[in-house]
């Protein structure tokens, strides 16, 4: 096996602290995982993983050698882009993370239309409602909601969105309609533990910021399924203003307490800073920022 295939095999299992994610991922077997693995050491002459039976984790001389290796490898892969006109045409595969009810709703229409559009791009979507390291997750665009705290990512403003208190018209009808943060306390109340994780909700009004606390009625671990709670009647949530917008809009839902809604967050498109953009990473970039900002649901 040559030295840059194992150079391979090492930096996925020390992503993943598994040989046998590394074998899965790269569609090898596990005792060639291993065999890479033991090769790199035996000519480096240094240990790189400390291994247990249920667990690898790498050394500090692993660690270091990690770093290097990564950056060697987005080197070559740079290289290879340049070298096949894939920073003039888009092409290759393009990976995209954003949180879950944001990528079903306002992703995939926009993923659709750029395949459609650049037929040599192949594109992988991963959603989740956590921040991804793009870096150590092999992930090239990323759209993230609120503050950004690391200034290596590259981020185009697209709009701003905020946490909304809502729930369905026949609710309200039936349990009256709060007026003021305080009034929550008599309601049945619908956490999304994603957008809200705390049990004490926080208001402002004038600039003065108040701390409600709140009993779930209903506990949801999901967006969606907190969404189709409060569509069904089953009490008060409070979700972003993107995930209820359309239901708003067509009345399937009613905003309560607009006058205390907390500070807006932004919303960034962002890609790592530093390396030369692809055509695949531009393009999509441009395009979305276009439609994104003509979103309705995002001010």
């Amino acid at each position: 096996m040559d030295k840059l295939e194992t150079i391979r095999i090492f930096v996925e299992a020390a992503v993943n602290r598994s040989f046998v994610a590394a074998s899965r991922n790269l569609d090898i077997s596990a005792p060639a995982v291993t065999r890479a693995i033991a090769q790199l050491e035996a000519s480096l002459r240094v240990k790189l993983f400390n291994r247990s039976t249920r667990h690898v984790r790498l050394t500090d001389s692993g660690e270091r050698f990690l770093t290097d290796m990564k950056q060697l490898l987005e080197d070559l892969e740079l290289a290879e882009a340049a070298a096949s006109g894939s920073y003039l045409n888009p092409k290759g595969t393009l990976s995209i993370t954003a949180p879950v009810l944001f990528g079903q709703k306002y992703i995939m229409p926009i993923v659709a239309e750029y395949l459609g559009l650049y037929p040599d791009v192949s594109v992988k979507t991963v959603f989740y409602d956590r921040v991804c390291n793009l870096l150590e997750e092999g992930l090239e665009i990323a759209i993230r909601i609120g503050h950004l705290q690391d200034s290596s990512l590259y981020a185009a403003h697209v709009g701003n969105v905020n946490r909304v208190i809502c729930g369905s018209p026949g609710y309200f009808s039936t349990y009256g309609i709060p007026k003021h943060p305080a009034d929550l306390a008599g309601h049945k109340i619908i956490m999304a533990s994603t957008v809200e994780p705390s049990t004490s909700w926080k208001f402002v009004a004038s600039g003065t910021k108040e701390t409600v606390k709140i009993t779930p009625h209903l506990d949801c671990n999901h967006n969606g399924a907190a969404l189709n709670a409060a569509i069904l009647g089953c009490g008060v949530t409070r979700l972003m203003s993107y995930q209820v917008g359309e239901d708003i809009q067509a009345g399937r839902l009613q905003k309560v307490l607009d006058a205390y809604e907390s500070d807006p967050l932004p919303i960034h498109i962002i890609h790592l800073e530093g390396r030369r953009t692809t055509a695949k990473i531009r393009a999509f970039i441009d395009l979305s920022v276009e439609r994104l900002r003509a979103n309705p649901f995002i001010n």
